[in-house]
């Protein structure tokens, strides 16, 4: 098969994390590699000027979108491979109507997510870190007169079931919680294939001791979690929120934790890295992470096992690639 030219945009040093060098030697015998050597993202200009001539395009976070004016020179292009989750941001029709073919690894980092959100979650209920910092502090706590539990039996309620919900409904139900959901696009058949309960969102805010956010942004789910709804979150629950922080209104957030009457545990802030200022950083019923929930050694494995060998298959003509998406299915 003749090789094509893929081009890295991702500047160092995310392109280590994404691209192993054994990696790049498997990307190298499918294909001419041009690589991203500023040690930046480019602009939409500069980008576009390095588009004639090219195949296949790998992107991740913060770049450019490609529009209609990014993509004008673009006369081979015929796949865009996203190293990172969502692309909203970063498709458009214009991508679409050409025929380009999309991948991502959202599917990848679902996974990812999922894991650390019941971790986070049985860390709430375990209280692990508390017990931590205080034998630190010289103190030997004494555990009974803390309130912990398993998560075993317990009642989690998952806000929405796309790659990430549904991941975390199969890792909850593996350590015996009972799964509720609220996603308003999931059909009965699939809430009973799943095994999850579907739940309204009042009912789930109201009867579940563990509530996960895995919700996008968007115009529906835009600070849907206000005061109303957070009140409704049962003293003593665990929240915890590992998708975005726009889907929740921060101030009334705010307000319930300084109640001090549940525990939560925040991976994404309105403002990143979290303000200097923020209250959060002192309450002790809270636990805070850099937006890394995502984050695991996934990328080189991803870039060797998903994109080279979509790079095979997009030279034999092997359609959908893995992890395909396109125009109908969104984002």
């Amino acid at each position: 098969m003749p090789k094509i030219h893929v081009l890295v945009s991702v500047p160092q040093p995310l392109r280590g994390l994404i691209l192993s060098p054994e990696a790049e030697r498997k990307l190298a015998n499918l294909a001419t590699v041009t690589t991203n050597e500023d040690g930046r993202n480019w602009m939409a200009e500069e980008l576009a000027a390095r588009l004639p001539g090219v195949d296949a395009l790998i992107t991740s976070w913060g770049f450019v979108p490609l529009d209609w004016a990014v993509l004008a020179a673009a006369d081979r292009l015929r796949l865009v491979a996203h190293a990172a989750g969502s692309v909203k941001r970063l498709v458009s029709d214009a991508l679409y109507d050409r025929g380009v073919a999309v991948t991502h690894a959202a599917g990848r980092i679902a996974d990812s997510v999922a894991e650390f959100s019941l971790l986070m979650a049985m860390t709430g209920l375990r209280q692990a870190h508390t017990l931590d910092r205080q034998m630190k502090a010289g103190e030997w706590p004494k555990t009974r007169e803390a309130p912990v539990y398993e998560i075993a039996g317990k009642r989690v309620g998952l806000l929405g079931m796309g790659y990430v919900g549904r991941r975390s409904a199969r890792i909850f139900q593996a350590v015996g919680a009972e799964v509720w959901a609220y996603d308003p696009y999931l059909q009965p058949a699939d809430a009973e294939r799943l095994g999850v309960r579907k739940a309204d969102l009042d009912e789930l805010l109201s009867g579940c001791k563990v509530i996960s956010v895995h919700l996008p942004v968007t115009d529906e789910t835009h600070r849907m979690l206000g005061a109303r709804e957070l009140a409704l979150i049962q003293d003593g629950a665990v929240f915890v929120n590992t998708a975005r922080s726009l889907v929740v209104d921060q101030g009334a957030l705010l307000t319930e934790l300084q109640k001090g009457r549940f525990w939560a545990a925040l991976d994404v802030f309105d403002k990143e890295p979290l303000p200097a200022d923020s209250p959060l950083w002192g309450l002790e019923n809270v636990l805070i992470t850099p937006h890394i929930a995502g984050g695991s050694q996934f990328e080189g494995q991803y870039i060797r096992e998903i994109f080279a060998d979509n790079v095979g298959r997009f030279l034999r003509g092997e359609f959908p690639l893995r992890n395909q998406i396109d125009k109908q299915r969104g984002f």
